[in-house]
């Protein structure tokens, strides 16, 4: 049976509720009035979505229940993206913003309400494309929604819905064609060329755009023919043919060696002819195409000159370690003149084959194959490597503060997940990465002596278990006699039977290849003994891994709310542990808050760089993820953080959390699953308990 709709007095007591208007002197009553009118699962939603809006300003939860009000039914099925659409627009400009955007989402949900079997959402195809984006060969890009389709090499901003074709899937293939033109444009060269000299000879800078956009879209054709024949089909049946007057620049532009630069002398050719009085279709307007996008190569090529130079870096010194590391490198140790990795001249190709670059890290090659998208080919003069020895990290300016400042720009920006919107809210935590303060050499000291007992009897597990040799029994040759081989072998002689050969043990190193990394918990809740703990475990640990060998990273995490989240290094996975990380050990500290998610796909990043077969993330913490003064405190902490330790799970990496919080049980198997964490009842036990859930988790 259905339920009755909500009376106004109803609805407007919910809206009190949420959004205290009483105490704001702000009247509901004409608002609850038009929301009377609409169905019973259509109000819940609104006010679904107004207690979403709320937790971010309560001005944007009014914001959100007004414009529903005034927009009734006609929202269709689409009221959930027309809401996203306004959040979105929030987070990224504030309630401005959102004023601006909810009423031109309103007016496409008005017109897609028209036809509700045909219009599709980009949310709907969202995470398709993103997938499919990922697995194509190239840069990897962002997808965002926007008015228009365009991309600025990075980043690729489809249309928030489309509502062209005659079905559903005619608009998610336009979808994937427009995708696909602009990922075709930042992989096929369109923005290596610098076309602002030839548009500065136009009267009409947008018309000379229209123009280098369908000439470049002919080009790109061409290219896509050749990699994705299904994609470029779609796009020819969506275009139609070329108008006879563009046969000329279609079959130039064909030609498989043809590049943007073409394009723009096509766009010289089309001014020359316009000059001459030859117009076209008598006016000079840019013939119209349903699979043409918008082309911004200003705000493209601004970019790419910062990537440029940030590749170039990251791939020097990768080059310069590779060198460094190898004796037999032209230009090895005791060399000052550090010749080229490739000889002058020598044009590097695109899929980087060449023999010198094949041990660099993921990092470093994803680097060299995005300089190769923006230079046509891999300039010689990057690949010779940036100095003498192995690359350090820059070294700070003496009382150079550790945490964000408002002049400082972040490390790194990340996306966050909102279970409540379903959606991810982009670009929403800033990352700063700072080297972790010095503490005492002594306070190190007093560990390793009051625990040395402990340190020498956890060595001699980890080293039993570094010297482990699996055994290959019944082997036709080996080091050993396999005895219950030759008892076999013996009753089967009595009996008359063939003995096997297979009479012998053969013991097999067992090569550990893995990559640890330790996330450390520096909220402000770890004051204490927990900080101690944390401390002693990590001085235990690390003296007990040096006797394996394990390749291992220390980082502390912290922060104060999304525009500012704390990651310290301790101990890179470069670095030894010597006395200088010894002493970052000493100066973890508690400082604010349990962002966690930020730091969780941070730190993920650095691990899936590292060249090794297995990858483990173990987190110490004390308590469960939370922040100040927002929304990230409770469900929607959690809900993150497990997003972003699923996404690690994709990259390969095994997460394992230690925690000292007594209630961690209540939410531990939800992010972790139920055999991934250990809670701890007592920070003292912290540090021997630490070092046998390492051993097991690697033996």
């Amino acid at each position: 049976m259905a339920q009755r709709k909500l009376f106004a007095h109803e609805i407007e007591e919910r809206l009190d509720e949420i959004l205290l208007l009483k105490l704001r002197q702000r009247s509901a009553r004409e608002v609850a009035a038009r929301l009377e009118t609409l169905a019973r699962d259509r109000q819940e939603r609104v006010l679904h979505w107004v207690g979403v809006a709320a937790q971010s300003a309560n001005e944007l939860g009014w914001l959100i229940a007004a414009e529903a009000a005034a927009l009734g039914e006609d929202a269709g099925d689409g009221l959930d993206d027309w809401v996203r659409a306004g959040l979105a627009a929030h987070d990224r400009g504030g309630i401005e913003a959102a004023r601006d955007a909810l009423p031109r989402a309103a007016a496409d949900r008005r017109i897609a309400a028209r036809h509700p079997a045909q219009g599709v959402a980009f949310g709907e195809v969202e995470g398709r494309l993103g997938r499919f984006l990922q697995a194509l060969d190239g840069r990897p890009l962002r997808l965002a929604s926007a008015a228009q389709a365009w991309t600025d090499g990075e980043t690729l901003w489809l249309p928030e819905r489309l509502d062209r074709a005659a079905d559903a899937n005619g608009n998610r293939r336009q979808y994937t064609v427009l995708a696909v033109q602009l990922w075709a444009q930042a992989r096929y060269g369109s923005f290596n060329v610098d076309p602002e000299p030839e548009l500065a000879q136009w009267a009409d800078r947008g018309a000379a755009l229209a123009w280098f956009a369908l000439f470049e879209a002919m080009r790109l054709e061409t290219r896509l023919e050749q990699d994705l024949p299904g994609i470029a089909r779609d796009i020819r049946a969506l275009r139609g043919p070329w108008p006879a007057l563009l046969a000329a620049a279609a079959a130039d532009l064909a030609r498989p060696e043809a590049t943007a630069a073409d394009s723009l002398a096509w766009v010289a050719e089309r001014r020359r002819v316009m000059q001459s009085g030859i117009p076209w279709d008598g006016a000079g307007e840019t013939p119209i195409f349903a699979h043409l996008t918008g082309f911004d190569p200003l705000a493209a090529r601004r970019l790419r000159a910062a990537r440029i130079a940030r590749d170039s870096t990251t791939l020097r010194r990768a080059l310069n370690i590779l060198r460094a590391n190898d004796p037999h490198s032209r230009g090895g140790a005791g060399d000052d003149s550090h010749p080229p990795l490739a000889a002058e001249g020598d044009a590097v190709p695109a899929d980087l084959q060449a023999g010198d670059i094949q041990g660099l890290s993921p990092d470093a090659q994803a680097a060299a194959q995005s300089l190769a998208q923006d230079t046509d080919g891999m300039p010689p003069e990057i690949l010779r490597p940036a100095g003498p020895g192995a690359w350090q990290p820059e070294e700070r300016a003496e009382g150079e503060a550790a945490v964000a400042t408002r002049e400082r720009k972040p490390d790194a920006v990340y996306d966050e997940w909102d279970y409540r919107r379903a959606a991810w809210r982009r670009d929403w935590c800033h990352l700063y990465e700072a080297e972790g303060p010095a503490g005492e050499d002594a306070w190190v000291e007093g560990v390793r002596s009051r625990h040395a007992h402990l340190i020498r009897s956890i060595r001699r597990r980890f080293e039993a278990l570094r010297g482990e040799d699996k055994a290959e029994r019944r082997q036709l040759e080996g080091e050993e006699i396999d005895l219950d081989a030759q008892v076999e072998a013996r009753a089967d002689r009595r009996r008359g039977s063939e003995p096997s050969p297979r009479l012998f043990i053969h013991r097999r190193r067992i090569e550990r290849s893995l990559a640890v990394m330790f996330m450390v918990d520096m909220s402000g809740s770890t004051k204490g003994w927990v900080n101690d703990a944390e401390r002693e475990s990590l001085v235990l640990l690390c003296e007990a891994i040096e006797a394996l060998g394990d390749r291992y990273a220390i980082y502390g995490f912290s922060g104060w709310t999304r525009t500012r989240c704390d990651i310290y290094r301790i101990k890179t996975f470069g670095e030894r542990y010597d006395a200088a990380a010894r002493r970052r050990i000493a100066g973890i500290e508690a400082r604010d808050y349990t962002r966690m998610g930020v730091a969780v796909r941070h730190l993920s990043r650095l691990l899936h760089g590292q060249n090794a077969r297995h990858k483990l993330l173990v987190t110490l913490s004390d308590g469960r993820p939370d922040d100040h003064g927002d929304e990230y405190r409770g469900r929607y902490g959690i809900e993150d953080t497990r997003r972003a330790l699923l996404e690690a799970r994709e990259q390969g990496i095994r997460s394992y959390c230690v925690t000292i919080d007594r209630h961690g049980a209540d939410y531990l198997p939800q992010l972790y699953g139920p055999a991934h964490y250990s809670v701890i009842d007592d920070a003292k036990k912290l540090p021997s308990k630490l070092a046998e859930i390492y051993r097991k988790l690697t033996a």
